[in-house]
């Protein structure tokens, strides 16, 4: 068996986990595991989201794509059915977005007939986005998509509660 490579961490190869950055030299199982660069590709969390983020989303498009929704659309749907009327700033913040970003797509969802936007009441400078009955009706059809992804993606309801979880403390860590 050859010596690892200066700066090189053991990892366990198995398709199925991660490679493992960690195992100190002195630990006598990491003796038997094949060498991995620290700063190997695959080793990379920042790659892991950034090709599951792209993965999930894709996952999704046939199933939105009957509704006439796009993610990013399907997205500011889920805030509204969950409470409305929302400020576009409330809403951008929700979805972490800059409300720049998030205009347009409150433009495409009100030529859809989806939303409505206009002044708020209680603010006349804030916009206030609704949902129409015909937006307000689409969530119907939308209640099948989560286990309709869950089983796309073959996992589980506990498997997906443990990965939010994680998630959740990765976006709290790096925003913190």
């Amino acid at each position: 068996m050859s010596t690892p490579a200066r700066g090189s961490v053991p990892v366990d190869p198995s398709p199925v986990d991660p490679p493992e950055i960690g195992p100190s030299e002195n630990d006598p199982s990491a003796a038997d595991l094949p060498t991995v660069d620290p700063l190997a590709l695959e080793s990379q969390i920042c790659f892991a989201l950034s090709v599951a983020s792209r993965s999930v989303v894709s996952a999704y498009r046939p199933v939105l794509e009957p509704m006439g929704l796009t993610h990013p659309q399907y997205l500011v749907m889920l805030a509204l059915w969950e409470r409305q009327p929302l400020a576009l700033r409330d809403l951008a913040g929700l979805l972490r977005l800059d409300p720049g970003t998030l205009s347009p797509l409150v433009k495409r969802l009100e030529a859809q007939g989806l939303v409505r936007r206009g002044r708020s009441a209680d603010d006349e400078r804030a916009l206030s986005i609704v949902l129409t009955p015909a937006g307000a009706a689409l969530r119907e059809q939308a209640e099948s998509i989560p286990g309709r992804m869950m089983a796309r993606l073959d996992v589980t309801r506990d498997e997906l509660v443990l990965l939010h979880r994680t998630m959740s403390k990765l976006i709290a860590s790096a925003e913190a």
